[in-house]
């Protein structure tokens, strides 16, 4: 409902400014279906964006993981979430199919980086790049950028991910400036992190996924990619973070990318290792705001989940460890 009536005002707006050239008793036609057309809506049931995660094989706790990024989807009220885990028989996972059929929303949990013996089938990979190039979201979790370097198109579709010195650029930001530094391949190091620590994420350019967000606000216990390298083709930054525990330099930490009619976004945020059920940097409202506004943003092109009074400051983290997990076996 909300999506619906933001969409409405948006027009109404529209309208009132004269964007549309109509008559002047053709405009006050034009706003009075427009808001009839909102009465309309208010007795009907919102449609719940529908989001699939794919699971089955990463060296972090890809269970874990699921279970605590469709809690906070699901609890949010906008999402209906199913789970697709490739088998982690050989034989079985030949025949795995990525059934996108009713999906707003792909949410993208699977790293083979210890062993690239791990890959999605053929026509999976195809069937990813089709749903994306015809204007579907795709949400790459965290370590899922480390995945796949030999799939061209799943780079092309990430941006920038965990890569070797040689493969692709890397993007790094000149903070006084907020100029991008580009270092070509081959110059510079691979991609790495240092220890997690408690990071300020800076904005850089203002999208609907961080409106109303402060310009910078304090995360918890999170790594920072230094040299995070590929094609970057069509690549937005939305912000970045200090490295204060390696490099003591400033790298991307949240990106999106165009790919054919489709939406991409890519962040470093979200690591969930094994033996943690909803550490800190779940429990960060901020983390679990971005993610309900990026997933919204990908599935329809707007966003209409508040930003909560206690996201945090550039001073202070914010956390929100009472919301607890559920924990039912995914489908």
């Amino acid at each position: 409902m909300d999506l619906w009536m933001k969409t409405v005002e948006k027009m109404t707006d529209l309208i009132r400014m004269g964007f549309f050239k109509f008559p002047p008793q053709a405009k006050f036609l034009a706003l009075l279906l427009v808001l009839s057309f909102s009465g309309n809506l208010l007795g009907q049931t919102p449609v719940p964006i529908r989001a699939l995660i794919v699971d089955g094989f990463s060296n972090h706790d890809w269970n874990q993981t699921t279970l605590a990024i469709r809690s906070i989807l699901e609890q949010s009220g906008r999402f209906e979430v199913e789970v697709s885990t490739i088998p982690g028989d050989s034989l079985l996972r030949k025949n795995w199919k990525l059934n996108t059929t009713g999906f707003d929303l792909i949410i993208q949990n699977t790293n083979n980086i210890h062993n690239t013996a791990l890959k999605w089938p053929k026509v999976a990979q195809e069937s990813l790049e089709n749903f994306v190039k015809a204007g579907g979201g795709l949400y790459i979790l965290h370590s899922a950028n480390n995945a796949f370097p030999d799939w061209v198109e799943y780079n092309n579709m990430i941006g920038l991910g965990w890569r070797e010195a040689q493969d692709g650029i890397a993007l790094e930001i000149e903070a006084s400036t907020g100029e991008i530094i580009v270092h070509p391949a081959g110059e510079g190091k691979g991609t790495s992190h240092g220890d997690r620590f408690d990071a300020l994420i800076q904005i850089l350019n203002r999208h609907p996924i961080n409106e109303g967000f402060p310009d910078a606000w304090k995360t918890k216990n999170t790594e920072v990619y230094s040299f995070p390298r590929g094609p970057a083709q069509n690549l937005t930054i939305l912000s970045y973070a200090f490295d204060s525990t390696d490099t003591h330099s400033y790298w991307p930490v949240e990106w999106l990318v165009d790919y054919g009619k489709g939406r991409v976004y890519n962040s470093s945020m979200g690591h969930l290792w094994h033996g943690e059920t909803f550490p800190l940097a779940y429990q960060c409202v901020g983390f679990q705001t971005t993610v309900i506004r990026a997933a919204e943003w990908l599935a329809t092109g707007l966003v209409t989940f508040p930003v909560p009074a206690n996201f945090p400051t550039d001073k202070e983290s914010s956390l929100k460890p009472e919301m607890g997990l559920n924990l039912r076996k995914n489908d």
